[in-house]
């Protein structure tokens, strides 16, 4: 029992670093010639970077932001592989499943609360895909398509993003009921609806009020917290 939890520790910190990679900002400044966090929102994620540095960096972005999360997933499946087949007939099915939703969790707190960037990041939307597609590719593509159909239509990529979340949820209840989908996924799509909800509050006020940017507007540059804070702090 003690190497398992060890084990699932190991999942966690993994997912937690590779989400913590801060893919937009390190393209921003290399490719782009720019600071994300200085633009926009001021966040590193996709949709930020696509109005920062332009439509190709804002892409491929959001392609390794889902790469991170699908990365944790099966980094951790690897981890706790043997174990699971250690305790597979007695019912255990839980233990792999659950260190999987862990690392994703793990790796959309990492881009969202990145331990790079002071703890700064993006929303997590591409993450918590990315470990919906290695954990439930029909829930993820039904919710990623729920978000490019709303994105595009709105031209809001706020909206679109809160959607396909809510879109993956919708689609695993009916799975998990009538076809035994685990458990633990519709508790992963559930937290990451709460969590995207949270994240994009003040888009949420911005869309209320009208002012919420859409999908090509430019981003106008912003003071850059972090590094007032740093100087303050010296």
């Amino acid at each position: 029992m003690t190497v398992i939890i060890i084990k699932l520790v190991a999942v966690v910190v993994i997912g937690y670093l590779l989400g913590s990679i801060p893919v937009g900002y390190l393209l921003g400044r290399r490719q782009a010639k720019v600071d994300v966090r200085t633009y926009g929102s001021g966040k590193t994620g996709a949709a930020n970077v696509f109005r920062t540095a332009g439509r190709k960096w804002g892409l491929l972005v959001a392609v390794l932001d889902i790469c991170k999360g699908a990365l944790a997933v099966v980094i951790a499946g690897f981890i706790v592989r043997g174990d699971y087949l250690l305790v597979g007939d007695s019912g255990l099915w839980w233990l792999f499943t659950s260190a999987q939703v862990l690392a994703a969790l793990a790796a959309v707190t990492g881009h969202i609360w990145s331990v790079f960037l002071g703890f700064k990041g993006g929303r997590g939307v591409a993450t918590f895909f990315g470990g919906l597609v290695a954990l439930c590719p029909v829930a993820a593509l039904f919710g990623g398509e729920v978000l490019i159909i709303g994105a595009g239509l709105t031209r809001f990529v706020s909206l679109g993003s809160i959607a396909g979340a809510v879109g993956s949820y919708a689609i695993l209840v009916p799975l998990t009921i009538l076809n035994g989908f685990p458990i633990e996924y519709l508790f992963y799509a559930l937290v990451g609806v709460v969590i995207i909800f949270v994240m994009h509050r003040d888009n949420i006020r911005r869309l209320i009020s009208g002012k919420e940017r859409r999908l090509g507007d430019k981003a106008d540059e912003v003071r850059l917290p972090p590094s007032g804070a740093t100087k303050g702090a010296k």
